[in-house]
């Protein structure tokens, strides 16, 4: 356990921390909540199921991570764990959904779908924090201390 919540006593943790869920939170709001013009955890979880047809555990779990992962990598509390999850998620909807629509975010309207950019942004900060630990004023510290 020490392994997994050991963390660098820096600053560089806090910065991946506040900008990894700062940019995750939103999107797990919309999911969770249906702020910021999302459909709230039953439209999610309905288009999840049976627009993509993706058994419900997943459409769960895309929620669960972006929305309960993203404030608890923001306080600093497993964030190891959650960075690992959304490393994996973020994977995944690269595989899925975004591959076919080559590198680039849909600036301009003229794709039919986003690129991959934003998600590898994310796996990166992702992965930083996996190396790094939560750094500076994280939960756990608090917690353990």
């Amino acid at each position: 356990m020490k392994a997994i919540f050991k963390t660098a006593d820096n600053y560089v943790g806090l910065i991946l921390r506040l900008s990894l869920g700062g940019i995750v939170l939103p999107h797990g709001a919309q999911k969770m909540l249906g702020w910021f013009g999302g459909y709230g955890f039953t439209g999610t979880m309905n288009f999840f199921t049976e627009t993509l047809h993706l058994p419900w555990i997943i459409g769960f779990l895309v929620i669960v991570i972006e929305f309960v992962g993203a404030i608890s990598i923001l306080l600093g509390f497993a964030v190891r764990i959650w960075a690992a999850a959304i490393v994996v998620l973020f994977s995944g909807i690269i595989l899925t959904s975004h591959l076919e629509y080559g590198f680039f975010m849909n600036w301009f309207g003229n794709q039919k779908g986003e690129g991959y950019e934003f998600h590898l942004l994310i796996i990166g900060l992702a992965l930083a924090l996996l190396l790094n630990g939560s750094g500076k004023l994280g939960l756990y510290q608090k917690i353990s201390a």
